[in-house]
């Protein structure tokens, strides 16, 4: 029987509802507002059989420096015949010149390792319905969009690139919240819609107990709420979580393929602690 053609294609909106398809299958929470999201600010791909979304795969491009390469799923009938590769490639053309990230499965890593990717850490995903015994921290206090450069500009210091277009997004779909020394922001966190409930971050701060106020802070907005957290476990703030009844639900491995003869980055005064998602970093 004769295989049917399959076309990889630009992703545009009117795929965003067969890409949909795609990750309830593979049992992810995503809505259809988190795939526009993505989509806003990257390049996407996808493979499309018979009128049908197969697989994706997306590029999220941060400056001239860094991408995340994700969003990445093959149907689950058509594994096995080399498609996943075909659309990592795309987007990773769609990075050339960049070093490129990504978090991986098992299932998805000895792929990966084969285009050069190294696992370096693990990120760990909490989640949950928030206790209403909570406390704000009065060291914290939401912000509006005048934070805007000095968030930005806290931000790149751990994640090492620029993420202006990421942030205008976000300060247009979420709320930050921050806190200050001496008048300067110091730290934040970003609380939006996601999957089934919220998600809470991106989470930059100097100190754990600095992350621990920023999101004690969101768990008394989010009082009998879901939310979720992916943090990375090297940051020790996984068993806090635990303890306020996020529960660790999975996770997945971080990678990056540097480029050649790029330098190892510089330890920077402040820590992300928490990611905007596993997708974006």
């Amino acid at each position: 029987m004769q295989a049917s053609q399959i076309d990889l294609l630009p992703f545009c909106a009117d795929h965003l509802d067969g890409a949909l398809a795609l990750s309830q299958q593979a049992g992810w929470p995503h809505r259809r507002e988190d795939w526009a999201f993505v989509l806003s600010v990257s390049k996407g791909f996808v493979a499309v059989e018979n009128g049908k979304v197969v697989a994706t795969a997306m590029a999220t491009l941060y400056g001239e420096t860094c991408a995340t390469i994700n969003m990445v799923i093959v149907d689950a009938a058509i594994r096995g015949r080399g498609l996943g590769r075909k659309i990592m490639d795309l987007a990773l053309d769609a990075a050339k010149g960049r070093e490129c990230r990504l978090v991986a499965t098992q299932d998805g890593l000895p792929l990966y390792e084969k285009l050069g990717f190294v696992a370096k850490g693990e990120i760990v995903q909490h989640q949950g319905v928030v206790a209403s015994s909570v406390t704000a921290p009065a060291s914290v206090a939401w912000a509006g969009p005048d934070v805007t450069d000095a968030v930005i500009a806290l931000d790149s210091q751990p994640f090492g690139a620029d993420r202006s277009a990421l942030f205008a997004q976000l300060f247009a779909r979420g709320r930050f919240a921050v806190l200050r020394d001496g008048g300067q922001v110091s730290g934040f966190i970003c609380l939006r819609g996601f999957g089934r409930g919220e998600v809470a971050g991106p989470l930059v701060a100097g100190s754990l107990a600095d992350a621990k106020a920023l999101l004690s802070f969101v768990f008394a907005e989010c009082s009998g709420r879901f939310l979720r957290v992916d943090t990375l476990a090297a940051t020790g703030l996984a068993p806090w979580l635990t303890e306020h009844g996020l529960a660790h639900v999975g996770g997945g491995l971080p990678m990056r393929r540097a480029l050649p003869g790029m330098a190892e980055a510089q330890p920077a005064p402040v820590s992300t602690f928490a990611l905007t998602s596993q997708a974006l970093g």
